[in-house]
């Protein structure tokens, strides 16, 4: 077993993909294919099911998946003692965000590392729901995330970034749209588009859980995962949304943001990393973060 094998196996179980494997570990798809063949002889058994449309993991490679991870890391840390013993920080941190909404804190927490250590490699993985978090930081496959609060779990550590306010977002041509604040049960009748249910969003849950306080249950008309999504489809008048006071100076042409009136429901932001995968890149970007996104009184 080679190491570059495992690395194959690793990058076609995240994209399920053989193509985007191939282009992300920089080769062509057929020796990526031939590459994870060899994997799968060596071990005995098949760990992708295959077929014109998709891949999938069989059960043989989802068991196999945290080992990977494990034998790469053991590799990277080794690597990185290495190379420490000439002074500096190295290593590899891979960060998952959701997108839009992480706007605010992603970019300065990047850029210092970048400044800062340079010898730190930084993946950025977007699209990741707080749900999916907590699982890939769990598993390995992520090392760092940007999550909603509070989570359920004791197998991740967490500390809280943001707290920002709830309002909505509403099209411009909408009767409510020129008010400076309302209600939420003034949007009872309206249509929302949310993120789905099964998404696992953080967001999705506190603003569906504020509709509920607020006396009614919301019809949800559209469900997208991508927040900038639900911003664009309330631009074309599909409905109107709940979104945090962040994304308030970049929503798109066609929508407003307005603030609620009551006690503000808020957002939790924080970060989550598992505390048994704390490698020196990890540690040093916890603790830059605690410099550049500081715990909110």
């Amino acid at each position: 077993m080679e190491i570059r094998w495992l690395q194959a196996f690793v990058a076609v179980a995240e994209e399920l993909h053989f193509g985007r494997a191939a282009a992300r570990l920089q080769m062509a798809q057929s020796p990526l294919s031939q590459t994870v063949r060899k994997l799968e002889k060596d071990i005995g058994v098949p760990l992708f099911e295959r077929s014109t449309r998709s891949v999938a993991l069989t059960s043989a490679g989802h068991t196999f998946l945290p080992h990977a991870y494990r034998i790469l890391e053991s590799v990277d840390i080794a690597r990185q003692a290495t190379r420490a013993s000439a002074g500096g920080v190295y290593g590899r941190i891979k960060i998952g965000f959701t997108g839009v909404l992480n706007h605010l804190s992603l970019p300065p927490l990047t850029r210092a590392l970048r400044q800062r250590y340079p010898d730190i490699e930084l993946t950025l993985v977007g699209r990741i729901m707080t749900r999916d978090a907590i699982t890939q930081l769990d598993s390995g496959a992520l090392d760092l995330a940007f999550v909603g609060l509070p989570v359920e779990t004791a197998s991740v550590s967490t500390r809280l970034i943001r707290r920002e306010p709830f309002g909505a977002v509403l099209p411009a041509d909408h009767p409510l749209a020129s008010e400076s604040e309302i209600d939420l049960r003034d949007l009872a009748e309206d249509g929302f588009v949310t993120t789905p249910l099964s998404a696992g969003s953080a967001l999705q849950e506190v603003a569906m859980r504020a509709c509920v306080d607020a006396g009614f249950r919301p019809r949800v008309v559209q469900e997208i995962t991508d927040p900038y999504m639900i911003l664009m489809l309330v631009a074309t008048g599909v409905g109107v949304a709940l979104m945090t006071s962040g994304i308030a100076a970049i929503t798109p042409p066609g929508t407003v943001f307005v603030p609620l009136t009551g006690e503000p429901i808020y957002m939790n932001h924080g970060l989550a990393w598992s505390p048994r995968r704390v490698s020196d890149a990890l540690r040093v970007a916890l603790a830059v973060s605690e410099e550049i996104l500081p715990t909110p009184d």
